[in-house]
């Protein structure tokens, strides 16, 4: 499993409709992509929430490297690039997915942290994992997953929910569509 996030940082005064505009639109292109887990179309809107930013942030784990690829480099992330220029693609290696009880989501959170350092590395990874077991075990958890960044020795904890009402620690997006034709197929449990 591999995780992938960008974030385009949008204007104070930016009309987020013109960004639910084009998830509506095109949102299902991605609903049958070889090689997608899932792919969440998120954004945080200033003032709501928390978020001090206007922002959308896409949140994808992919089954292949060959389906990442191809939505990179095939056309799929041409189309964003076009319309707001190329934003960086932050990528993570999978530690852990787990399954919840929920069934619609409706809000995400995302936690990025520093893998911690002055202890073994095999022991900070189980500890990672062992919070997406927590998250996706709490009520209205739908799924949760634990990835790392060795470039910068960060993790990054994903989980979607049916509720807005934080019930663990991060930053808080709505979902506007969830695309998951490879859902079913990625790996449960920890990575390794």
């Amino acid at each position: 499993m591999h995780a992938m996030q960008y974030e385009l940082t949008l204007p104070a005064g930016y009309d987020m409709g013109i960004i639910r505009d084009r998830v509506a639109r095109r949102g299902h292109l991605l609903d049958d992509w070889d090689g997608l887990g899932l792919k969440a179309y998120l954004i945080r809107e200033r003032g709501l929430r928390g978020s001090p930013v206007n922002q959308y942030a896409p949140f994808y784990l992919w089954n292949t490297v060959g389906g990442m690829n191809s939505f990179l480099w095939g056309g799929g992330f041409q189309g964003l690039s076009d319309d707001f220029g190329r934003p960086s693609a932050r990528q993570w290696t999978g530690l852990a997915y787990e399954e919840g009880e929920g069934t619609h989501p409706r809000f995400a959170l995302r936690r990025r942290q520093p893998v911690p350092g002055g202890r073994l590395l095999a022991d900070a990874v189980e500890e990672a994992a062992g919070e997406a077991r927590r998250l996706a075990a709490l009520d209205g958890a739908l799924l949760a997953a634990t990835a790392v960044d060795t470039s910068r020795w960060e993790l990054v904890h994903f989980s979607l929910w049916e509720q807005d009402t934080p019930v663990a620690d991060g930053e808080m997006f709505e979902v506007l569509h969830l695309s998951a034709p490879g859902r079913d197929r990625l790996p449960r449990g920890r990575q390794w």
